[in-house]
């Protein structure tokens, strides 16, 4: 009797150890999912918009056809200006200029991409002289028009959670003043004040983005 007892005592103490040891080992494997998934998560853009930009098919300044077509498989940053914009445009171009020189000086390889909240206005003609006077390089940097003020209302809007509205009187559109950063794939990843552009911010999340396959 007592040598069944013992066994019983002994086969019980067995089993407990075993869902003791699976416990333990289903604890880890936990930590150490969470634990990669963390590391995952930090190489890449931290709180990330994920907004799906619209397909589109636009002019430049040279009067060609720029779509998000073009810009599939690349890096790009985007801004919505106009040229007789007498407040806000201002610094937000003199910002992007020198984003450019920046991204430059990196050996970068990101497109610049401004759309027009004035196309009526902003015709090809008139957004190259306009980006001339901020010594733009248009190998990198495309300004785009050729469509309606409804057009683009709503393209800012779906794309980018962003407003481009003209008043009916007056020649000034309210318009948002943020860069924004879009990935190979067409999603814009992060937002950033184009009136204080923080610089080495940027960079970095463009660098993060190009190093993704």
């Amino acid at each position: 009797m007592e040598v069944h007892l013992l066994f019983s005592y002994q086969n019980k103490e067995r089993k407990e150890d075993d869902v003791l040891q699976k416990s333990l080992c289903f604890i880890l494997i936990s930590l150490f999912s969470l634990l990669l998934v963390g590391c995952v998560q930090g190489k890449g853009i931290k709180n990330p918009l994920n907004l799906e930009v619209s397909e589109f098919s636009f002019t430049n300044q040279e009067g060609k056809k720029l779509g998000l077509d073009d810009l599939k498989g690349k890096v790009w940053i985007a801004d919505f200006v106009f040229t007789n914009c007498t407040t806000v445009c201002l610094p937000m171009m003199a910002n992007m200029t020198e984003l450019q020189g920046k991204l430059k000086e990196e050996d970068l390889n990101v497109q610049l991409i401004s759309f027009s909240v004035d196309p009526a206005i902003d015709t090809p003609e008139v957004l190259k002289e306009y980006a001339g006077n901020y010594n733009a390089d248009l190998s990198s940097w495309n300004f785009l028009t050729g469509y309606s003020q409804n057009t683009i209302k709503d393209f800012a809007a779906k794309s980018f959670k962003a407003i481009a509205i003209k008043p009916k009187t007056g020649d000034q559109v309210i318009h948002g003043t943020s860069f924004y950063l879009i990935n190979k794939e067409g999603t814009v990843m992060k937002d950033y004040s184009g009136l204080d552009a923080p610089f080495d911010e940027i960079i970095n999340d463009v660098k993060l983005l190009n190093s993704k396959e």
